[in-house]
C-alpha cells in the first residue's frame, strides 16, 4: 500500500514505492499495530542521508525482507527534518539505550509509542534476524518487553526534567541517561545562574566567555583547525563566537583560533573548490575527504562566519568564500517559489561523492597536458588519489600567482562538471534553515554590494510568509509552494483500505494549513532572519512579524521557569517534551530564540523581551561549563549582550548615496549583534526609529544602548568611532 504518496517529503517519497507497508508518522499506524497486535518499527533519516540509501537498498527496496517486516511489524518511516520533534525524542532514546546515535534509526516501540529496542544501520542479514527476534520476543515474552518499555520511558522523562533543573540551577545533575542503571552522569558545573540584574549578568557572562575560550583553546586542532579529531564538523556556532570574543577582548587566541578553523575548510576537500558550497563534515582530521552531502543550514551559518571574519580582518579568502557560499546557495538551494532547498544528496549514480572527483587522467582530457598539469599541481590531485579507487578530492592548499589561469581552469573544469550525473535534492523548504539564510543573505546583500542576494532574503522571507505563516502559526515545511508533510490524505486512504480508523483521525501534530508544526527553533530562526531583514530592507513589515512570532514562541513554547521547550504547548503529546537547549548541527532553539528575542528587545526598546532573553540564557553557564563546542550559539548572544546590543538608526532617502554610505557602514563597523533601523525620517513603524530624523536636512546615524543614544553623526567615519565608544 503507497502510503506515502502524497506526502511533500521528497525522503519520504523515495520509499513510496517500496515493497515494504511504510506508514507516516499518524494515529492510524499505532491503531492498526494494537489491532494486528504487532510491534511498530519506526524507521527515522534524510534525504541525503548515505546510510541511509544503503539500508534501502539493502533492506526496504529487498522484496523477501519487505515480506518479513510487513508480516511481523508495523512500519513507519519519517523525515527526521521535517519531523525533528519525533527525532529528537526517539533519538535520545537511542544514544541512551545505546551510547551512540546515527541515521538511518531504527526503533521498535509498543502501539503505545513506547521504545524497547533502538538502533542505527543494519546490514540485510542483520536486519532480518532482528525483525524475527523483535517479533518472537514481542510474542513470547510480551509482559517483560512492556515492562522494560515503560520504565525505559519513565527514564528519559525523569531524566529530561532532571537535566533541565540542573542546567537551570548550574548545579549537580546529569544530563546524560544511563539506562542500564537508570542513574544520571556528572555535574555540569558549579555557581549560580543567570538572572539577577544587567551588571551581574554582565560580570556572569564574562566569566563564562573567558572560561569557554580557555576551553576551547585546550580543544583546538593547530595544525589542521577545527576542534578534535575526526570525524571533523564546521564548528560554525562556535567559530561566531570567538569572532564576537575576539572583537570585545582583542584575545588572539580567540582570533587564531576562528581564523586558523576558516582557512583550513576554505582550502581542504569539504569545501567545493570549483562550484562552492561545503558539505556537511569531514572524514578525516585534516579536512581532506568529506561526507558529500550539503546541508541549506551548514551553508547559511558559515556565509555569515566568513563574512564576519572579512569584516574583522579583510582576509579575501573569507570574503571570497563568503561570496561564493550564497552564490553556491541561490544557485544550487534556490526554488522556483523563491525558497531554499534543504540540501543535496551524498550519491549519484548510487555512489558517495562521484559528481566531486577527478582523477588525473579526466584533468588532463578536459584542459590539455599543460592546463591539466597546472590543475593537478593546484588541486592537490593525485595517481594513487585521496578518496576511493584512485579519485581524489579537489583540496585548493594555496593560491596560484596565476589568477587569471585559476580561474579559467575552474570555469572549464565546472563546465565539464556539468554533464555529469546531479546528486538528488531535497526540495521540501524547512523554515528554521530559511530563517539562518535569510540573515546571511540580507548580511552578504549589503556588505558585498550583490542587491541580488537581498532580492533572495526578500523573496525567502515572502515565502515563509505566505505559505508558512497561518493563523500566526508556523508550519515547519513547504514544497512546490504548499505547506505540508506526511499526507493525513494518504495514511487515511491507506488506513481505510487495511479496514482501520475513519478518515480525519490522523495526528500529524499538523499546522494550521495542514503542515507539520513549527518547532522552536523555526520560531527563532525565522523570527532573527525577519530582524535582520528589515534592518537591511527598511521594510518594517519584517520587525512587525518576528515579533509575532516571538510573542507565539514565549507563550506557547516556555517551560514556566524562563526556558524553553522544543515543542509548543498544544502540538502533538510525545512520550516526553523534548527541550535540548545546546547547539547541535544547528542552533539549538533556547540559545537561537535569546538571539531574535535580544535582537528585538534592542529595536522595540522592550525590556520583557531582553529579560526574556537573559532568562533564556540561563543555562549557558553549564552548557559551557560542561562543553563549550555546544554552547557557541548561547556564548554569542552573550557577546552580543555585553556590547549592549548596539542599536543604530540610518535615516535618510534610500535614493541618497550618503544614506547608503551610513547604512553598509553601520553593518561593516557593527559590534556584536547589534541591530540595525533604516528610515526615511518620515515616519516610524520601527520604536527605534521614533524620534529619529535628518541632521541639518542630511541623512543620520544614531548609536544607542537601550535607547540611550549618542549625538548623530553624518558621516561614515564619524559612524566608525561612535560604534567603538563603550557603552
Amino acid at each position: 500500500m503507497n502510503r506515502l504518496r502524497n506526502s511533500t517529503s521528497p525522503y519520504l517519497l523515495q520509499h513510496a514505492d517500496n515493497p515494504v507497508d511504510w506508514w507516516p508518522w499518524c494515529d492510524e499506524a499505532f491503531a492498526e499495530a494494537a489491532r494486528r497486535d504487532v510491534p511498530v518499527m519506526l524507521s527515522v533519516g534524510y534525504a541525503a542521508c548515505h546510510w541511509c540509501h544503503v539500508m534501502a537498498h539493502e533492506s526496504f527496496e529487498d522484496p523477501q525482507t519487505a515480506a518479513l517486516v510487513n508480516s511481523r511489524v508495523v512500519a513507519v518511516k519519517v523525515d527526521r527534518e521535517e519531523r525533528p520533534d519525533v527525532d529528537a525524542v526517539y533519538m535520545t532514546a537511542t544514544q541512551a539505550m545505546t551510547g551512540q546515535g546515527g541515521w538511518p534509526m531504527t526503533v521498535f516501540m509498543t502501539p503505545d509509542r513506547e521504545p524497547f529496542f533502538c538502533g542505527t544501520y543494519f546490514p540485510r542479514g542483520n536486519f532480518s534476524q532482528l525483525v524475527l527476534n523483535i517479533s518472537r520476543a514481542w510474542r513470547e515474552q510480551r509482559e517483560d518487553v512492556a515492562d522494560r518499555a515503560k520504565q525505559i520511558v519513565a527514564a528519559l522523562a525523569e531524566n529530561v526534567s532532571a537535566t533541565a533543573r540542573a542546567l537551570r540551577d548550574d548545579g549537580p545533575g546529569g544530563a546524560r541517561l544511563t539506562l542500564a542503571g537508570h542513574g544520571f552522569g556528572d555535574g555540569l558545573g558549579e555557581g549560580s545562574g543567570v538572572g539577577l540584574g544587567d551588571d551581574q549578568t554582565g560580570a556572569r557572562f564574562r566569566e563564562v566567555a573567558d572560561a569557554a575560550v580557555t576551553a576551547l583553546d585546550r580543544g583546538y586542532d593547530g595544525q589542521q583547525g577545527g576542534f578534535g579529531g575526526a570525524p571533523k564538523f564546521p564548528p560554525s556556532m562556535v567559530l561566531e563566537f570567538l569572532l564576537r570574543y575576539h572583537q570585545r577582548t582583542g584575545s588572539s587566541h580567540a582570533l587564531r583560533m576562528a581564523d586558523g578553523s576558516c582557512e583550513a575548510m576554505a582550502r581542504g576537500g569539504m569545501y567545493d573548490q570549483l562550484g562552492g558550497g561545503f558539505a556537511r563534515y569531514s572524514v578525516d582530521a585534516s579536512w581532506v575527504v568529506p561526507h558529500f552531502e550539503k546541508m541549506l543550514y551548514d551553508n547559511a551559518l558559515l556565509a555569515r562566519v566568513y563574512l564576519n571574519l572579512w569584516r574583522r580582518t579583510g582576509s579575501e579568502l573569507a570574503r571570497r568564500v563568503a561570496e561564493e557560499t550564497c552564490d553556491w546557495m541561490l544557485r544550487e538551494l534556490g526554488t522556483g517559489e523563491g525558497g531554499f532547498a534543504a540540501s543535496l544528496d551524498a550519491d549519484s549514480e548510487g555512489e558517495e561523492g562521484k559528481f566531486y572527483v577527478w582523477r588525473p587522467a579526466e584533468l588532463r582530457t578536459v584542459l590539455g597536458p599543460d592546463d591539466g598539469e597546472f590543475a593537478i599541481r593546484v588541486f592537490g590531485v593525485t595517481e594513487r588519489g585521496t578518496f576511493e579507487h584512485g579519485a581524489s578530492v579537489l583540496q585548493r592548499r594555496t593560491d596560484p600567482e596565476d589568477a587569471g589561469r585559476l580561474a579559467r581552469v575552474r570555469s572549464a573544469l565546472l563546465a565539464a562538471r556539468a554533464s555529469r550525473v546531479r546528486p538528488a535534492r531535497d526540495d521540501k523548504v524547512v523554515a528554521a534553515w530559511n530563517g539562518l539564510a535569510i540573515a546571511a543573505f540580507a548580511e552578504a546583500g549589503l556588505l558585498l554590494g550583490r542587491p541580488d542576494f537581498i532580492a533572495a532574503a526578500h523573496d525567502a522571507a515572502a515565502l515563509l510568509a505566505a505559505v508558512h505563516l497561518a493563523d500566526g502559526r508556523l508550519i515547519r515545511t513547504s514544497r512546490d509552494g504548499i505547506a505540508g508533510g506526511a499526507s493525513a490524505e494518504g495514511a487515511a486512504a491507506g488506513g481505510a483500505a487495511a479496514g482501520d480508523a475513519a478518515p480525519g483521525s490522523s495526528s500529524t501534530a499538523d499546522g494550521a494549513a495542514g503542515g507539520p508544526a513549527g518547532v522552536l527553533e523555526d520560531y527563532a530562526c525565522v523570527a532573527e532572519g525577519f530582524l535582520t531583514l528589515s534592518g537591511v530592507t527598511g521594510e518594517a513589515r519584517w520587525m512587525t512579524l518576528a515579533g509575532e512570532l516571538l510573542e507565539v514562541a514565549l507563550a506557547a513554547f516556555g517551560d514556566g521557569a524562563g526556558g524553553f521547550y522544543d515543542t509548543a504547548a498544544d502540538g502533538e503529546p510525545m512520550i516526553f517534551r523534548p527541550a535540548e537547549p545546546a547547539d547541535n548541527a544547528t542552533p539549538s532553539g533556547t540559545f537561537a530564540v535569546a538571539a531574535a528575542l535580544l535582537s528585538y528587545s534592542a529595536l522595540a526598546g522592550s525590556a520583557r523581551h531582553r529579560e526574556a532573553a537573559a532568562a533564556a540564557l540561563g543555562v549557558l553557564p553549564a552548557i559551557a561549563a560542561r562543553y563549550p563546542r555546544a554552547a557557541g550559539t548561547g556564548l554569542a548572544v552573550a557577546e552580543a549582550w555585553l556590547a549592549g546590543p548596539a542599536e543604530i538608526a540610518v535615516v535618510g532617502s534610500p535614493a541618497d548615496e550618503r544614506t547608503r554610505a551610513l547604512h553598509e557602514t553601520a553593518l561593516r563597523a557593527a559590534t556584536p549583534g547589534a541591530v540595525l533601523a533604516l528610515g526615511d525620517g518620515t515616519e516610524a513603524a520601527v520604536p527605534l526609529l521614533t524620534g529619529r530624523g535628518l541632521v541639518d536636512g542630511a541623512p543620520a546615524a544614531y548609536v544607542c544602548r537601550q535607547f540611550t543614544c549618542l549625538a548623530p553623526v553624518t558621516t561614515p567615519e564619524q559612524l566608525r568611532k561612535a560604534l567603538t565608544v563603550p557603552s
